[in-house]
């Protein structure tokens, strides 16, 4: 979930997937890296809203191949049912490889193709692709949050708290349980980020400071890591030691190792966030079976299971049945879902007039709401509703929500949401 430290970068060309549009558009989409999808609105007329959405794809380290497969799946969905205002939405998608340089590219292809905004995305290289999108007034709607420019660009409009609010909350969450806790973190720029963040929400009850194990985000073995977080944890005063492994999708490998090695030491528990582990990963590794069962995890919205969802998972199974990439358990699903309610909401409000870059942008700032069926609370990014975490002004929603894994299942352990603004706001 997390970026590597820099390291030298290739020239790619990004695959193109899911075309279907003019020849003029495929070639330009080819040498972007990117690929189209109109959809099927035959009442849009000759008004189409052209919007982007990339992420990782195929790489060694984070994928995320169900952010653009949503985004495709939304656009035939709106598309087959009017589109937005009886407008087509068209939507662009680029893979950027877990890149600087790619990050750059799908962002220059946004420029290029006059997109209304970057919706739904997931990119760890912030600093590459905002820049582009910032010169040329393009909005930058939902993205993970992996980053924290997202929560700093004048173009940003984050759905959720990021990686802060989720690690600040795990901090809350595990200051009750755990007496002493070891963080298993990634060996990069952003993973440095994680500690402090979670010893904040620790801090809430006088906890002492995590213990900070790096680990690289692409191995195929932590039998070290976990020995050490075992040795740590274990140790801890009255036997209330904790493991939380925040490592994206390399955290099932750690827990693979260490279930291996667990039995050998006192019983510790352990703890993770939304998209180190989801409701498929608990699963896919023997449900009650599983090794994170009894795990604590931090959302940013409600159990997969939640009627909540149901919008959502009537679109993809009207739309995209039988996908294995997208899974509405996914965070990235999730975010993507919820950052294209934004722009249906925030395309509906300028009525019959103009939708480009310069015309969303405005309705975001000019503080127009956002409602999103209670999977966060209304959204609005106008002046008066910015942070008053200093490092985080862009971060409209700093709330989550608390689930532990019991008997194989997400479940909610407390019925209302936590606002983590002010554990985060100690930080500045």
């Amino acid at each position: 979930m997390t970026g590597r430290r820099p390291s030298s970068t290739r020239n790619r060309i990004a695959p193109v997937s899911h075309i279907r549009t003019a020849a003029v558009l495929l070639s330009a989409a080819l040498v972007a890296g990117c690929g189209l999808v109109p959809g099927d609105a035959k009442s849009a007329g000759d008004r189409p809203v052209t919007v982007m959405t990339w992420a990782p794809e195929k790489t060694r380290a984070t994928n995320m191949p169900g952010v653009p497969a949503m985004a495709r799946a939304y656009a035939r969905w709106i598309n087959a049912h009017g589109g937005i205002g009886g407008r087509t939405l068209k939507v662009l998608t680029c893979n950027d490889h877990n890149d600087s340089v790619d990050a750059a590219r799908c962002a220059r292809s946004a420029v290029e193709h006059d997109a209304a905004a970057v919706v739904g995305s997931y990119s760890q290289h912030a600093n590459a692709f905002l820049p582009p999108l910032e010169s040329a007034g393009i909005p930058y709607i939902g993205g993970y949050g992996a980053t924290e420019a997202e929560f700093t660009s004048p173009l940003s409009y984050p759905v959720n708290g990021g990686q802060a609010a989720l690690l600040a909350g795990n901090g809350r969450q595990l200051s009750g349980p755990c007496a002493r806790t070891v963080l298993i973190r990634p060996d990069s720029i952003a993973g440095d980020q994680l500690a402090p963040l979670l010893n904040s929400g620790l801090a809430l009850r006088h906890r002492p400071a995590t213990v900070d194990v790096l680990a690289a985000d692409d191995a195929t073995d932590y039998a070290d890591q976990a020995r050490r977080a075992l040795d740590t944890a274990s140790r801890a005063p009255q036997g209330e030691g904790c493991v939380a492994a925040v490592l994206g999708e390399r955290t099932n490998t750690f827990f693979d190792s260490f279930r291996r090695l667990r039995e050998d030491y006192p019983s510790v528990r352990t703890a993770t966030v939304l998209g180190s582990v989801d409701q498929t990963v608990v699963d896919r590794t023997g449900g009650p079976e599983s090794p994170y069962e009894g795990a604590y995890v931090t959302s940013w919205y409600p159990a997969s299971g939640d009627a909540r969802w149901d919008p959502m998972k009537r679109a993809i199974n009207e739309q995209a049945f039988g996908d294995n990439r997208i899974d509405p358990a996914d965070a990235g699903v999730q975010t993507t879902w919820i950052a294209y309610e934004v722009l249906r909401q925030i395309i509906e409000s300028a009525g019959d007039g103009a939708v480009t870059a310069r015309t969303v942008r405005t309705a975001l700032d000019d503080d127009v709401k956002v409602t999103t069926g209670g999977l966060t609370p209304p959204l609005r990014w106008g002046y008066d509703h910015m942070s008053p975490v200093g490092d985080f002004p862009r971060l409209v929603n700093a709330r989550v929500t608390f689930q532990k894994v019991v008997s194989g299942r997400l479940t909610a352990t407390r019925k209302s949401s936590v606002d983590v603004t002010g554990t985060l706001a100690g930080l500045s």
